[in-house]
């Protein structure tokens, strides 16, 4: 019982990576930025794809519609013809409240009327993509997991969803992050079936979201290690020891990157606060950028998503801080320094001051010059 557990435990872990995966990429292509409130229906969406994909197949092929009607105890006066007739509404209904909780996950409601009845009908190519995108997916990862066993490497995850246009500049931040952790890789193409997927979500997603979908995946590959740059998500794979030193290494340079460390928009608005103060906080007073950033931290405290959301922000907004006083990364003693040992702005009252003394010295050298030149007379 304690192995199958285990193998429970593992499988359960291993589907959540892969729902996590393609939530990432439906969100990003689909619906853009979506507040926390409304993330279940993202869940109700690909469950209801599930069903929608077992009821289709159940309508077309009858052996199968036989398997799923004796798989669910009916009482006896309910008619087999009663549930074949209700699985053939289900096929016919279901995409078009799949296509409806798509309008209702997107913040870009309040088009026109053809635009929200389009939106809708695509629930139909959404209910077939989605669910090929898991089955590949759960393919894919499964030869993964079973190599990573073979070399006993272990597997972690930094989550990220690339700004449109940005995933090239992601790209060059990770590998320039791994290499300044002494991680030499090499970028190669992830092959099709890896960046198959998205390109289908970009099929059905409709015109304008071209500059989301990479035009190739890439993969890093290094010595006991690899990672698999997603439009959503870095997978890393190697060695306990590589693991960690690149999970460090980028959960600290992707916060820079043209990406988002968080799903929801409430979250998301935020990084772009935080984003800009960074950028901002080389020209802008050091009190201005502690201003904004106690604006930060109010918003934090009234700020509702979930923890694990919460926990990323303020990790940010601490980064942003320690770049300000202290310089320099995290874990990195390269171009780091104390706040101290930097000059201090000089102000106006600094130089009164200065003044000030400088002339009570002067008075007091005249004093002394002049009590000496009296007692030699």
């Amino acid at each position: 019982m304690a192995i199958l557990a285990g193998v429970v435990g593992m499988l359960s872990r291993f589907a959540g990576q892969v729902l996590n995966t393609t939530l990432g990429w439906a969100t990003l292509l689909l619906f853009g930025k979506v507040p926390a409130k409304r993330q279940a229906l993202l869940l109700v969406i690909v469950f209801g794809s599930l069903i929608w994909v077992a009821l289709l197949a159940g309508v077309l092929v009858p052996t199968v519609g036989a398997i799923l009607i004796a798989a669910v105890p009916l009482p006896d006066f309910v008619d087999e013809s009663w549930v074949r007739v209700a699985m053939l509404v289900g096929a016919i209904v279901l995409p078009v409240l799949i296509g409806l909780a798509a309008v209702f996950v997107s913040e870009k409601r309040g088009g026109s009327l053809g635009g929200t009845a389009v939106a809708v009908l695509r629930g139909y190519p959404f209910a077939l993509v989605l669910p090929l995108m898991l089955v590949l997916l759960a393919l894919v990862g499964t030869w993964r997991k079973v190599r990573s066993l073979a070399h006993r490497w272990t597997d972690a995850h930094v989550p990220v969803i690339v700004k449109p246009g940005g995933y090239e500049a992601v790209l060059q931040d990770v590998v320039v992050g791994l290499r300044q952790a002494d991680l030499d890789v090499d970028p190669s193409d992830a092959g099709i079936l890896l960046s198959g997927p998205p390109k289908l979500l970009d099929l059905i997603a409709g015109q304008g979201l071209g500059d989301l979908v990479p035009d190739r995946l890439m993969i890093l590959r290094g010595r006991d290690m690899e990672v698999l740059v997603y439009p959503s998500d870095l997978a890393i794979s190697g060695t306990r020891e590589m693991v960690a030193r690149a999970r460090a290494a980028l959960a600290v340079r992707v916060s820079d990157a043209p990406a988002y460390l968080t799903t929801s928009a409430e979250a998301q608005r935020i990084e772009d606060r935080l984003d800009e103060i960074r950028h901002a906080a080389g020209s802008a007073p050091v009190g201005a950028t502690l201003d904004a950033l106690r604006g930060i931290d109010q918003d934090l405290a009234r700020l509702t998503v979930s923890y694990e959301e919460w926990d990323v922000l303020y990790r940010e907004r601490l980064q942003v801080e320690h770049e300000l006083l202290v310089g320099g990364n995290p874990g990195s003693d390269k171009g780091a320094r104390i706040a101290g040992d930097a000059p201090e702005p000089v102000t106006r009252r600094d130089m009164v001051i200065g003044a000030v003394g400088m002339g009570l010295i002067a008075l007091d050298v005249a004093l002394v010059l002049g009590s000496r030149l009296r007692r030699s007379d």
